[in-house]
């Protein structure tokens, strides 16, 4: 990724979505060539010049202090998900300086691997760029077999965004679950800028996507460790659940992901169904010798 237009393009979106009047000043006379907030504007509030401020836009942080960083999110009202993800774009002279070096490849324990199998509801092991290292009976039911595709094509974002079948699934919550998805990879790219996977996905998925391309372009970020999740199942039709990420210790950039309906809902009472139809499937494969194909190298 090209360091310049990140830092660029999040601190122009940012700016823009804050009037005036909400930053509490009182607009200049005349015309407005930009939505929200000019970078003078952004200066004056955060208590640098001008010069400092459009040198950090345009990407050119070196020698930025982690005091001015603090003072330009305050100003554009950033949360702590945009506050850390300015900080990884800019990488002030207090930092630690990263090493670019390659990412070893990512192992899912054998624990794990048998955590998930225990657990009675979808869940899944997501690692960098939310690649799909593992995942039980129940999330490939809800989802798709992601152990049966190619090794490349085993990442959550390439589901979503490149598979009708996620489409259909998610239904009229897709352009929400689709955002929040692209939302949380922006938070990887800024602390991973040097991925050439994560360049590789940005660009296939730019190219084959138009609706990638307007979300990645917006430079949102956001962590989601709780929320709701809304389907609709070719099988068993709606299903609401509640889900919580967890980062797996140990492990750098591995999360669990974990999905629970309330309990005597009707979505517990589809997924019990589903989990049936799942256990006689799988008892029926199981029957027939094969060979363990689970990737364990994420």
């Amino acid at each position: 990724m090209d360091h310049s237009t990140e830092i660029r393009e999040f601190l122009r979106t940012r700016r823009a979505r804050i009037t005036p009047e909400e930053a509490g000043l009182t607009p200049h006379p005349g015309p407005r060539r930009v939505p929200g907030l000019r970078r003078e504007e952004v200066a004056q509030l955060a208590g640098v010049s001008v010069d400092y401020y459009v040198r950090l836009e345009r990407g050119r942080t070196q020698g930025v202090s982690r005091t001015v960083l603090d003072a330009v999110a305050r100003a554009l009202r950033l949360d702590d998900a945009e506050h850390s993800h300015l900080f990884d774009l800019a990488q002030p002279t207090e930092a630690r300086p990263r090493r670019k070096r390659p990412l070893s490849p990512q192992r899912v324990h054998p624990a794990l691997y048998q955590a998930l199998d225990a657990i009675s509801t979808p869940a899944m092991v997501l690692g960098r760029r939310m690649d799909v290292l593992a995942t039980n009976r129940l999330a490939n039911a809800l989802y798709t077999d992601f152990q049966a595709r190619p090794h490349a094509e085993r990442n959550f974002l390439r589901y979503l965004f490149l598979d009708e079948a996620a489409r259909t699934l998610y239904g009229e919550h897709w352009n929400k679950a689709a955002a929040e998805t692209v939302a949380t990879l922006h938070l990887y790219a800024g602390s991973h800028p040097d991925d050439p996977q994560l360049t590789d996905l940005i660009g296939e998925l730019s190219l084959h996507d138009a609706d990638f391309r307007s979300m990645w372009a917006d430079h949102d970020v956001r962590a989601h460790a709780t929320g709701t999740k809304y389907f609709h199942h070719p099988l068993v039709g709606d299903l609401a659940f509640h889900f919580v990420t967890l980062d797996v210790a140990g492990a750098p950039d591995q999360s669990l992901v974990i999905l629970t309906p309330e309990p005597a809902s009707p979505s517990a009472e589809a997924l019990s169904i589903l989990a049936s139809w799942t256990g006689t499937a799988a008892a029926a494969a199981a029957s027939a010798p094969a060979e363990d194909t689970r990737d364990r190298t994420g």
